[in-house]
């Protein structure tokens, strides 16, 4: 079996040449299509000398070019490179330096942060720019546009034999640190996240064709993965539907009602978010209607609706299910470092406890500090831990790796620190990771339970929680809160809502008001950020009911 990325998408490609691959805007793109624009691609990559294994820089946002470039990069097997487009200059020489990068692939929008990171960057020796209605000069280096790229490349696919070894390297967010690149086998990454196993039933795919084969055997399913690609969830989500002949809608960035639109535009079929970030102001949108007809939106075609990677409250669950009566609703935990976790579908009267909870696929563990499996109903707080099909490591950090992929009684894990416990029924409630962990006279607290919590009351829209300094207790739980049209609810009346969820020494003591949380483009908490607002002036309000101390 080749198992290898690229040869997944030319099975789908072999099988569906005539069947639409990607929509962007007024742009369509069949898989025929497809296939002679990424052979372009690769070749011209190979033949301004990127090698098997060298790191090409991906520095778009959710267009057809990004996508195109990956799967080249794939078939002329090289290292992708996920380029968060919101970087400044430092963060981007950073990932430039980390990765090794060789060659990069950048909408023109970028180009002027691109001209003042290359002198420091020497080893970038080769630029593709993809052209836009931003106008930017690139004279200060030697670029070339992106078609005029594709023109020179040779469009046969004569790339020879591909290997399951072959790497695929996720950056992640950074949200604990400065990025790093998580190292995939390509198997590996497709038995955990490409299809390789089934997400709902477990069983592992034999054939190496036969995400293809059942695709082409059934209509085109339209998925639309909202997040940037810098995103892992995205970048499988994108895979998913290229390998089972599906078609892929792009849009470059998140706004809710444009959400509604295009789903009812194209009739789309399955969306993918990253929790309440993009679920709250669709929600709200939602609510509102099409503000250009004035009607509701006609969401018929819409089946499933996944979330992945980042908290999905609980209050905002149950919205959607009652507003989307004949959709599907999902919630799946993962990190780049374990891939896919769990699933929980969604249904009426879901039992929830702040946290995401969800039944754990065959190769998860929670593990207690001894390295013990957590027993369900123990009440016991563990690790979350994969085994199986898992990274090789961190690039260029041995340290890092040797704390992560560890070898517990005989079994190599992938322990990023995430925490959960294990209900009894042995479905498993994530309570976020420990680097974020509030200690509060011995408690630990962990952030994520808590916001999902206090986001139950109506009038907060989205919120952080974080530790502040605290004489008595070491540190007392915070939280910074934005709200619905510049509501003030008190803080009583938020922990009110909250302990319907969680213990009452949980919720927050003191509380700060801001216009708009700030969060990464792929939807995950900014701690760094929420702390400085607790830093920079006194709470809004402050909670000391001894009672509840």
């Amino acid at each position: 079996m080749a198992l290898n990325i690229a040869d997944f998408v030319e099975h789908s490609i072999d099988l569906n040449p005539d069947r639409l691959a990607l929509m962007d805007g007024t742009r369509e793109f069949t898989y025929a299509q497809l296939e002679e624009r990424t052979n372009r691609l690769a070749h011209y990559l190979q033949d301004h000398g990127v090698k098997p294994g060298d790191k090409v820089g991906i520095y778009c946002r959710n267009i057809v070019e990004a996508i195109e470039a990956m799967v080249a990069v794939f078939k002329a097997r090289a290292v992708m490179v996920n380029v968060n487009f919101r970087y400044v200059e430092n963060e981007l020489q950073y990932i430039f330096e980390n990765s090794d990068m060789v060659a990069l692939i950048v909408e023109r929008r970028y180009v002027d942060k691109v001209a003042n990171v290359l002198p420091q960057t020497p080893l970038v020796q080769t630029v593709v720019v993809v052209d836009d209605e931003s106008g930017l000069d690139y004279a200060s280096f030697d670029g070339v546009e992106y078609e005029q790229a594709l023109s020179e490349g040779s469009p046969a696919r004569d790339f020879g034999e591909r290997s399951p070894d072959d790497i695929f390297m996720l950056y992640t967010g950074g949200t604990t640190g400065m990025p790093k690149g998580v190292l995939w086998r390509h198997e590996d990454w497709w038995r955990v996240l490409g299809g390789g196993t089934n997400f709902v039933t477990g069983e592992r795919v034999e054939d190496e064709w036969e995400l293809a084969k059942v695709g082409a055997a059934n209509p085109a399913m339209v998925r639309f993965p909202i997040p940037p690609m810098i995103h892992g969830g995205s970048q499988s989500a994108v895979f998913h539907s290229l390998f089972g002949g599906g078609t892929l809608v792009l849009h470059p960035e998140f706004d809710a009602h444009t959400v509604w639109q295009l789903i009812e535009r194209h009739r789309i079929n399955l969306i993918f978010i990253t929790g309440d970030a993009m679920a709250r102001p669709m929600l709200d949108a939602l609510k509102q209607g099409n503000p250009e007809t004035g009607a509701p939106y006609d969401l018929s075609t819409l089946y499933a609706m996944a979330s992945s990677a980042a908290l999905f409250s609980p209050a905002i669950k149950e919205e959607f299910l009652d507003l989307l009566q004949n959709t599907m609703i999902t919630d799946s935990i993962g990190s780049s470092e374990t891939g896919f976790g769990g699933l929980a579908a969604i249904t009426k009267g879901f039992e929830h406890t702040g946290g995401p909870r969800v039944k754990i696929d065959a190769s998860t563990v929670v593990l207690d500090d001894d390295g013990n499996k957590v027993e369900p109903g123990s009440g016991k707080v563990g690790l979350l831990a994969r085994s199986g099909h898992i990274p090789v490591g961190y690039y260029k950090d041995e340290e890092k790796t040797a704390k992560t992929f560890r070898v517990i009684n005989g079994v190599r894990y992938s322990i990023p620190g995430d925490y959960a416990t294990v209900e009894a029924d042995g479905t498993v409630t994530m309570l976020g990771r420990g680097s974020a962990s509030i200690n509060s006279g011995g408690e630990k607290i962990y952030p994520e339970e808590v916001e999902g919590a206090i986001k139950t009351h109506p009038e907060v829209f989205d919120a952080l929680v974080v530790g502040v300094p605290d004489e008595r207790w070491g540190n007392r739980v915070a939280a910074v809160v934005s709200t619905r049209d510049g509501a003030r609810p008190r803080l009583a009346e938020i922990n009110a809502a909250a302990r319907r969820e969680i213990a009452g020494y949980k919720v927050p003591r003191s509380l700060w008001f801001v216009d708009e949380i700030k969060r990464s483009s792929a939807g995950k908490p900014d701690y760094k950020w929420a702390k400085a607002q607790t830093q920079e002036r006194d709470a809004d309000e402050h909670y000391v009911s001894e009672k509840d101390s």
